[in-house]
């Protein structure tokens, strides 16, 4: 009965494990769980409203929405970078748009720079941002699809009165 006895004590202080503290501080942040939110949930304080979902397709448009980059660099002009997602994820799926700000009777003006996997913003000055563009591509021939990552110059001419550009260039860059 000793050993048994024995092996029971063991293995229960094999469980006690005494440096379980210590070991929380080298799990990344990201891998840590997010603590509970301190406020306390609200309570109603009138009537419910009913919302209906909103007919205007371009809505749903908008709700594909995936990546969302502002540009800071581009003076008093609002412009954005952004990726919708559709299309084959498989092959590439982020259509990804630089898009301006014109006015609010006008609203945005939007380019497509093209359908990828990714983008990376590299830099940013005044009527031009340098991305990677990480994609998906098939070899016709075989079928078999492989993976590329390339760089690309996004450039337009500022409007001296402010306006949207009406054109941008998409140019191959190392």
């Amino acid at each position: 009965m000793k050993p048994v006895t024995f092996l029971v004590v063991l293995l229960g202080l094999t469980a006690c494990d005494a440096q379980v503290e210590s070991r929380k501080e080298a799990v990344p942040a990201a891998e840590q769980t997010a603590p509970a939110l301190a406020a306390a949930p609200l309570t109603a304080a009138g009537p419910a409203a009913i919302v209906q979902p909103d007919p205007d397709e371009g809505q749903q448009w908008a709700a594909s929405v995936v990546e969302l980059t502002p540009l800071a660099r581009q003076g008093d002009r609002t412009v954005k970078l952004f990726g919708a997602a559709g299309g084959d994820p498989a092959m590439n799926g982020l259509h990804t748009h630089i898009a301006f700000f014109d006015s609010p009777a006008e609203g945005w003006r939007v380019f497509r720079i093209g359908d990828v996997l990714d983008y990376r913003l590299l830099s940013e000055s005044p009527g031009r941002v340098d991305l990677e563009l990480d994609e998906s591509t098939m070899n016709p021939a075989s079928g078999e699809i492989g993976s590329r990552t390339r760089r690309v110059i996004v450039g337009w001419s500022l409007a001296a009165d402010g306006s949207a550009p009406a054109t941008v260039t998409v140019t191959p860059a190392q």
